[in-house]
């Protein structure tokens, strides 16, 4: 099977940080490692054209990107759409995974095959080791970056986890707090919550002067916390 897609070069270079891997994995290795070592394997048709990642690749062949066969699905959690592309179809082999080639010519190969990979990692949030509530780390992040970070799919909850992980306090707080005006929960971006991590079936706990912190270890999960406790914090950098 095979899929010619023809990319655009963005006028604008993007702030992400590609790294290619020589060291040949399958691509559920390669996606492990990914997550691990930097947020994800390199994932959407908006990386793809992006200029920094078309330089890298240049001298490469073979690669796996993010893609993989469950309806097919980016790494990343996104959606993959081909409504552009009328030659692909899905063929219901074992092949679940796609590898891109310089010439922009998407192969399927079975998941188990080793290949070089290559992942990205995007400075869009940053850790703030200092103890304040919920509106003084809402104050300090809008006056100095763009506001506490939102958290709207798994790539974002990855990269803020890996922030976390580097904290002097238990949790972090997140830009998602309780209005009892409106009986809802909102991203301080205007985001609606359609991803999640909560801690528990029984989170989150509604109330008023209640906010959600990340805890620093473990599984990264999402606590609703009083807003008056003191915790480090992620802001938003664009």
């Amino acid at each position: 099977m095979v899929m010619q897609v023809f990319l655009f070069t963005p006028e604008k270079p993007s702030e992400k940080k590609y790294t290619i891997h020589d060291d040949k994995k399958s691509w559920s290795e390669a996606q492990k490692h990914c997550r691990e070592n930097h947020i994800d394997l390199v994932s959407g048709l908006h990386q793809l054209v992006d200029r920094n990642l078309r330089v890298k690749i240049k001298d490469h062949n073979n690669l796996w990107i993010g893609l993989f066969r469950d309806g097919w699905r980016w790494s990343d959690g996104s959606k993959a759409s081909f409504r552009n592309w009328e030659s692909f179809k899905d063929d219901n082999s074992k092949k679940c995974a796609v590898t891109l080639l310089p010439s922009q010519i998407w192969y399927s190969r079975d998941c188990d095959e080793k290949k070089s990979f290559f992942c990205y990692k995007e400075e869009n949030m940053i850790l703030i080791k200092e103890k304040k509530t919920w509106e003084e780390a809402s104050d300090y992040c809008i006056k100095n970056h763009r506001g506490l970070v939102s958290i709207t799919d798994s790539s974002q909850q990855r990269w803020a986890a890996m922030k976390a992980k580097e904290a002097d306090t238990g949790y972090v707080w997140l830009g998602l707090r309780y209005t009892c005006v409106l009986d809802l929960w909102f991203w301080v971006n205007d985001e609606l919550v359609c991803y999640n991590n909560w801690a528990s079936d029984k989170e989150p706990v509604e109330g008023c002067d209640r906010a959600v912190a990340m805890s620093k270890g473990g599984e990264h999960k999402w606590h609703t916390k009083a807003e008056t406790e003191k915790f480090n914090f992620i802001c938003a950098l664009h």
